[in-house]
């Protein structure tokens, strides 16, 4: 199990006050609980004084909405009947997501009620200004609050360098330097660690965030690997999304290392990802300028002047068509699905009419 043997109450688990009234609606033999993770049929979750693997009723599949790790769930629990399920899912807070393959437009929820996403790169190959970019408009969109941790500080030859390095498109986000295996550099991340909060912890394959959560829990309940000598990478190591429970109360959410972030419904977090931009956008000649030569333009102005480095400003407008593409593979999915829903009610109606015709 994910968290320690007593476990805390609703409240100390995170829930907040529309979480609690929608299960106050809830009467009779139901309990409610946070996922702390999910397995290939159930999930394991948290409920005041314990915790419990449940599967997810009938019902609640049929809807397409499946928990997520973070989620506060309704279960229904009947231990005399041996029915103990999932039946509902209590109103998000917040919604870490990123786009999903496929025609459609969905989002993958990575994780949900999260108060913190803690961005960790790390010195060495793994650090990209570019990466890190697309990461914050991701959790921007989210509604929590990121974090940047520059892991492995160890390792680098000027570690402060490399914090300013991230911090000069972090656009105001904190950006702590730390190293998980010295234990250095932890102090700072108290003020996002009080109890009841949470924070989930994001980032590439071997940057150290299940080292990260050892060091925070203070036991090695997370497997890690070894780096490799020869990239500085380790081994990945975490294969699902689980959520701890600090000594402290705090809560902290793994997550297995991304190998791609697409933006999918995150488009909405750019403009604070790049506020710098939009804000030099705001004086262009034209309203509808894409910054590509216009005249006018006084975004192409600030990097010609050096103020605005040009790969900055690529990052955004590639992000941006990346959003432009998502939306409209969101529409095309929407169609398709609404396509599909006719042709099914055309197939019904007609099964009834030749029914009643016989």
């Amino acid at each position: 199990m994910t968290a320690q043997d007593t476990v805390p109450t609703l409240r100390e688990l995170g829930a907040h006050g529309e979480q609690e009234a929608a299960f106050a609606r809830y009467a009779g033999p139901y309990i409610a609980g946070r996922v702390a993770s999910r397995h290939r049929t159930a999930f394991d979750v948290l409920v005041p004084g314990s915790a419990v693997r449940v599967g997810v009723s009938g019902a609640l599949r049929r809807t397409g909405r499946a928990p997520a790790v973070g989620d506060f769930v309704v279960i229904l629990d009947r231990p005399e009947a041996g029915t103990r399920m999932i039946v509902a899912i209590l109103p998000r807070r917040t919604t870490v997501s990123r786009g999903a393959p496929g025609e459609g437009g969905d989002a993958q929820v990575i994780a949900a009620n999260i108060d913190t996403v803690f961005v960790v790169t790390a010195a060495g190959s793994d650090f990209n200004l570019r990466r890190l970019e697309r990461y914050l408009a991701v959790v921007h969109a989210s509604g929590a609050a990121p974090v940047i941790l520059v892991n492995k500080a160890d390792l680098a030859d000027d570690a402060e360098a490399l914090r300013a390095e991230a911090a000069a498109v972090a656009g105001g986000v904190p950006v702590l330097a730390v190293s998980a295996l010295q234990g250095s550099g932890f102090s700072a991340l108290a003020p996002f660690l009080q109890p009841g909060q949470t924070v989930a912890l994001i980032g590439s394959s071997g940057v150290g965030k299940s080292t990260i959560i050892n060091a925070l829990i203070t036991d090695a309940r997370q497997e890690t690997g070894h780096v490799r000598a020869y990239d500085g990478k380790g081994r990945h190591t975490t294969s699902v999304r689980q959520l701890f429970v600090l000594p402290g109360g705090a809560m902290v959410i793994d997550n297995p290392g991304l190998r791609e972030i697409p933006l999918g419904s995150a488009a909405a977090g750019i403009g604070e990802a790049f506020a710098d931009v939009i804000g030099l956008a705001a004086r262009c000649r034209y309203g509808d300028c894409r910054h590509e030569g216009e005249p006018g333009c006084a975004v192409r102005a600030a990097v010609e002047d050096g103020s605005l480095p040009e790969a900055r400003l690529q990052s955004y407008l590639r992000l941006v068509r990346e959003a432009e593409f998502q939306a409209e593979k969101a529409a095309i999915g929407l169609k398709r699905m609404e396509k599909r829903k006719w042709k099914g009610i055309g197939a019904e109606a007609r099964r009834f009419r030749d029914d009643r015709g016989h």
